[in-house]
């Protein structure tokens, strides 16, 4: 499975850490992904979304 969001998309991106030199060293920062269970057409699957479309209530949770 990816680290992308199964309702925005949101994927990792490349970042760089600048130091005091202004040497750049460049990493990546992935997306707040949670694993939730959600009810789909009647079957219940478990899908990774980010915690911003959580909290924009984007995706209901399965009960």
């Amino acid at each position: 499975m990816s680290r992308e969001c199964a309702i925005c998309g949101k994927k990792p991106i490349k970042a760089a850490k600048i130091s005091f030199s202004h040497k750049q060293n460049v990493h990546r920062q992935n997306p707040n992904l949670q694993s939730i269970k959600v009810n789909e057409n009647g079957t219940i699957k478990t899908i990774k979304v980010c915690t911003s479309c959580i909290r924009a209530n984007k995706v209901h949770r399965a009960v």
